[in-house]
C-alpha cells in the first residue's frame, strides 16, 4: 500500500512527458488507433463472408494462427524493421492482435441468425445489402460487441510493451520501474493499465445495453 501512496502522490508523476496524464494519452492514442484499424478491416470483412456464407473456414483457421503469433516478437521484428521514428512498430502488431475476435465474432454473429428471419426479410422485398443492414447486423450486434470488446481489453493490456522498445505509454512506468528497481513506480503503473482495462470492459458494457434492443438481448439470454 505504501508503494501506491508513494507513487500517486509524488507530484512529479503528475506532470511533465513522463507524467500518468502524458502517459495515459499515449497509451489511450496506441490502443485507439490499433482498434480503430483492426475494426475498419475486421468488421466489413467478417459482415461479407459472414452473409454469403463464403470463406468461413479460412476466417477461423487464420484468426487461430494469428492468435498464435508472439505479440513481444513481432514488435521487436517490426522496430528493427522500421526503427522507432513513428508509432508503426507499436501499431501494426497490436492491429494482428485485434483483428482476430472481432472476425471471428462478426462472422459467427451473422452467420448464426435464424434462416427464417433472412427469408423473411427476402420475402418482405427486401435486397442482400438490406437484408444485411437491417436484419443480420441488428441481430448479430452482440457477438460483433463482444467481439469489439475483448479486442480492445487485449490491446489496452498488450500495448504495455511499448514501452520494451522505448515507445510510450502507461507501460513505461512498468518497464522503467524494474529497470531502477523503483517498484512503487511498477505498482503504480500495473494499477493503472488494470484500471485502464476495467474501463474499456465497463464501457462496452454500457454500449451494450443502450444499443442492443432489449429483444435481442432477451433473445441471446435465452439461447
Amino acid at each position: 500500500m505504501n508503494w501506491l501512496t508513494d507513487f500517486f502522490g509524488d507530484p512529479a508523476n503528475w506532470s511533465g512527458p513522463g507524467g500518468i496524464p502524458m502517459r495515459l494519452l499515449e497509451h489511450l492514442e496506441y490502443s485507439l488507433l490499433a482498434l480503430a484499424l483492426a475494426i475498419v478491416i475486421a468488421i466489413p470483412l467478417g459482415l461479407l463472408i459472414g452473409h454469403t456464407g463464403r470463406g468461413g473456414v479460412v476466417v477461423v483457421i487464420s484468426a487461430n494462427l494469428a492468435r498464435a503469433l508472439p505479440t513481444l516478437g513481432m514488435l521487436v521484428l517490426f522496430v528493427l524493421l522500421l526503427g522507432t521514428a513513428s508509432i508503426l512498430p507499436v501499431i501494426i502488431p497490436l492491429v494482428l492482435l485485434a483483428i482476430p475476435p472481432i472476425l471471428v465474432n462478426t462472422f459467427e454473429g451473422v452467420r448464426g441468425v435464424d434462416p427464417e428471419l433472412r427469408d423473411a426479410a427476402y420475402g418482405m422485398g427486401l435486397r442482400g445489402g438490406q437484408v444485411l443492414g437491417r436484419v443480420l447486423v441488428p441481430v448479430a450486434l452482440p457477438l460483433i460487441l463482444l467481439g469489439l470488446r475483448l479486442s480492445a481489453i487485449q490491446v489496452v493490456a498488450t500495448t504495455t510493451v511499448a514501452a520494451y522498445v522505448g515507445l510510450g505509454g502507461l507501460g513505461r512506468f512498468v518497464i522503467d520501474g524494474f529497470a531502477t528497481k523503483d517498484y512503487a513506480s511498477v505498482v503504480g503503473g500495473s494499477v493503472l493499465i488494470v484500471l485502464f482495462a476495467l474501463v474499456v470492459q465497463l464501457a462496452f458494457t454500457f454500449i451494450q445495453r443502450v444499443s442492443v434492443s432489449p429483444g435481442v438481448s432477451q433473445r441471446v439470454r435465452v439461447r
